[in-house]
């Protein structure tokens, strides 16, 4: 699969889970000039908003610098929440409408932290219909699963930056 433009940061990310709450898994694929990282994790008790949320930032925090990136997900929570419910979570002190808790908060506010770093378009791909980067994030969400099944002390797995300081993916 090839960045569709020279400069954008291409991240598909997926989260899944084991009984929800469960057993937890989440990945992420980074595409940048050539270059390609997969990262993956997962937690013991989680759910799987948390798995996707957390598939979004870790792929976030692996970028060295501030840019532009093209972001996909499966998950309509993580999408419109951070395009559109955000912001009125933040004016109501991370209260929903109907003044409850904003749920799984901390990972909002860390993730709203980490978009603002960047330039990002935030994109949903229908889950499991042949996309082929959610399709290869899912499979990273599954192995975070499956690395925390096979040893419980594990919480994050793998995580690589990807240098988008490089300009081919031989630098």
């Amino acid at each position: 699969m090839k960045t569709k433009q020279a400069g954008i940061v291409e991240i598909f990310t997926d989260g899944a889970c084991k009984g929800n709450p469960g057993v937890g898994g989440w990945g992420a694929l980074l595409q940048y000039n050539g270059q390609r990282r997969e990262l993956f994790g997962g937690e013991k008790h989680t759910t799987n908003n948390r798995m996707e949320l957390l598939a979004v930032i870790r792929a976030l925090e692996a970028l060295t610098k501030p840019c532009e990136v093209r972001l996909h997900t499966d998950s309509l929570y993580v999408q419109k929440g951070i395009s559109e419910w955000i912001h009125a979570w933040k004016k109501r002190n991370w209260r929903t409408a109907d003044k409850k808790p904003v749920k799984n908060d901390d990972l909002w506010k860390e993730l709203d932290l980490l978009a603002q770093r960047h330039r990002i378009e935030w994109l949903w791909v229908r889950g499991h219909a042949g996309h082929e980067g959610n399709e290869q994030a899912d499979v990273l969400a599954n192995r975070g699963v499956q690395s925390v099944l096979s040893n419980s002390s594990v919480e994050m797995v793998r995580v690589q930056s990807i240098d988008t300081n490089s300009t081919s993916a031989g630098e």
